[in-house]
Formats: C-alpha cells, sequence, structure tokens
C-alpha cells in the first residue's frame, strides 16, 4: 500500500463504520443484545483501525504532503464548517465511545442508554463526514495528479 492510497483505506474504514453504527442500531432496537455487542465493538474496531491509518497520513501531511480544497470558492466555507465540526467531533468522540462500551460491557444499561443516545449519531456524523472530506477532495475535486 502507498500513501496515495490512504485516504481511500480511511474512507472505506469511515463507511464501514457507518454501516456498522446502523446495523447496531438496528439490532438494539430488534432485542438482539449479543448481535449489538458484537457489532459496536466491530464499528469500534474498524474505527482504531482508521485512526491508527489517519494518523499516518497525517503524519505524512506534516512532512509537506497537504490537501488543498479545490471546489468552487463559493463552497469553501461550508467545506470548512464541514471538515471542522468533523475534526472537533472526531476528537470528541473517542472517550465517549470507550465510555459508552465500558458502561455497555459492564451491563450499566441505563447510564449506557442515556450516553448512546448522544455518542451514536455524533459517531455517525464523523463517519459519514469522514466518507465525504474523503469525495470532496478526491472524487468530486480531485487533487492533481491523484489516481
Amino acid at each position: 500500500m502507498t500513501l496515495d492510497q490512504l485516504p481511500l483505506v480511511n474512507a472505506t474504514l469511515n463507511g464501514i463504520a457507518a454501516c456498522l453504527l446502523v446495523l447496531g442500531l438496528y439490532l438494539v432496537k430488534t432485542g438482539r443484545l449479543v448481535a449489538h455487542r458484537r457489532c459496536m465493538l466491530a464499528a469500534f474496531a474498524t474505527s482504531c483501525v482508521f485512526l491508527v491509518s489517519y494518523l499516518v497520513h497525517k503524519f505524512w501531511v506534516l512532512k509537506g504532503i497537504h490537501t488543498p480544497f479545490r471546489g468552487p470558492a463559493a463552497l469553501k466555507s461550508a467545506y470548512l464548517v464541514m471538515l471542522a465540526s468533523h475534526i472537533v467531533l472526531a476528537i470528541a468522540i473517542l472517550p465517549m465511545a470507550l465510555i459508552t462500551i465500558h458502561r455497555g460491557l459492564h451491563q450499566r444499561f441505563p447510564e449506557h442508554r442515556r450516553l448512546a443516545r448522544w455518542t451514536w449519531p455524533i459517531w455517525m456524523y464523523v463517519s459519514v463526514t469522514g466518507v465525504g472530506v474523503y469525495l470532496i477532495l478526491y472524487v468530486i475535486w480531485p487533487q492533481p495528479g491523484s489516481p
């Protein structure tokens, strides 16, 4: 795998996490708690793999690789708002997910549910906007020389 492939890998991992989150919500709503637990742990593992891959990519960004917004100037502000909210919420979701998972695994279900009502939509937003950032930067308005 090359550095150029990491954004696609990251977007794919975000997409998989989003699908697992939707499935996990469905499973808990239909009372399939063991499957829900497995699905949500898979979503968390997928997000952790994403985080490692993302940090590797950002390490190289610090080495001089930059991915500018190449879309219309009129949309740049909207993109930057989406990106900023994605980054801030991505930072917040890690401890939220850890606490939510911990409460669920320790069968502290009322506390788990209360926090999950906030964790799930934020985690979903971060996963979906992660895919959106990739599409904007690499598919809709691709970088020069990108595959």
